[in-house]
């Protein structure tokens, strides 16, 4: 009786022992601790006001006078239906995304070849420069654009007595195209990291060019044109979702993300703008999904591949 009962006391305190914590245990402290700068940031900065964005689309809320604000239910969507300046805006930035996204990733996809030829030198260099201008902010690139045109007024159409150039039509692609770099360096990785092998042994087989890049390096690629093309669906919107990308002049890219901003800036209809951009939130998780669906019929995934054949 005297063994049972020391060994059930020994089994108790063992039971109390504080364990060390592990070293998977102590990495991933280690890597919370380093992310906590964003994790706060985020809560705080994003998540925080896009909750309070969520509760504003339900009221009248109006900026100079929030003391008037009542609880409106769902008359500020209701309102988006009957208001045709709201709608043109989506429209509008719709067809943004539809012409200015296959053009941008088009010379995108095309710079990414000529990048990943083995006889071009000095790439290093030129991935930098192109990667730089997509970081310069838009009002100065407006402001490059600008000079561009009276430039080219005083050189060459005006000596000439020819008519002045009307930029507005070509600023919209001029931005897009100024700001591929993301895009480029995205698919300029995912082609070099395909192996030689495969071209090798296409080369082999008789395969030009221009064939081994329709049937080896665009369904090699893929993942990184789909990654893109949700990328830039966001850009096509302005980002009018967080309410975080307003330009200093007083227009948009994006005709919605104006609409937006002047319905919170200028007509001070907070409550309204929040219910806008939560509108515009959903067609573009709409269109995303949608994006997913088809991706299963155009994008090749290596992963799956392999498991299926296993």
């Amino acid at each position: 009786m005297d063994i049972v009962k020391t060994l059930g006391g020994a089994t108790k305190k063992r039971k109390y022992v504080k364990r060390r914590p592990t070293r998977l245990q102590q990495e991933a402290r280690i890597g919370l601790l380093f992310l906590s700068p964003w994790l706060i940031g985020f809560v705080f900065l994003k998540l925080l006001p896009i909750l309070a964005a969520l509760v504003l689309s339900f009221t009248d809320f109006r900026m100079l006078t929030p003391e008037t604000t009542k609880f409106i239910s769902l008359d500020n969507y209701i309102r988006f239906f009957g208001d045709a300046g709201a709608i043109s805006s989506l429209l509008g930035s719709l067809s943004y995304f539809l012409t200015t996204i296959p053009l941008e990733m088009f010379v995108a996809l095309a710079l990414a070849a000529i990048f990943t030829n083995a006889r071009l030198k000095n790439k290093r260099l030129g991935r930098t420069l192109i990667f730089m201008t997509s970081i310069i902010p838009a009002t100065s690139i407006f402001f490059i654009f600008q000079g561009s045109l009276d430039y080219l007024g005083r050189l060459v159409t005006g000596p000439l007595g020819l008519p002045p150039v009307d930029g507005f039509g070509l600023l919209v692609p001029f931005m897009a195209l100024w700001s591929i770099g993301p895009g480029f360096l995205i698919m300029n990785g995912a082609m070099e990291s395909i192996p030689n092998e495969i071209y090798e042994a296409a080369r082999v087989d008789g395969a030009g060019p221009f064939a081994r890049f329709i049937y080896i390096t665009l369904p090699m690629i893929s993942p990184a044109i789909f990654f893109t093309l949700v990328i830039n669906l966001t850009g096509a919107f302005g980002g009018a979702v967080l309410l975080d990308r307003g330009y200093i002049l007083n227009f948009s890219l994006s005709p919605m993300e104006d609409y937006i901003n002047n319905m919170m800036f200028r007509e001070t209809q907070l409550g309204y703008a929040s219910a806008l951009a939560w509108v515009t939130f959903a067609i573009m998780m709409t269109i995303t999904i949608l994006l997913f669906r088809s991706s299963r019929k155009w994008v090749y995934f290596p992963e799956e591949h392999d498991h299926a054949e296993i």
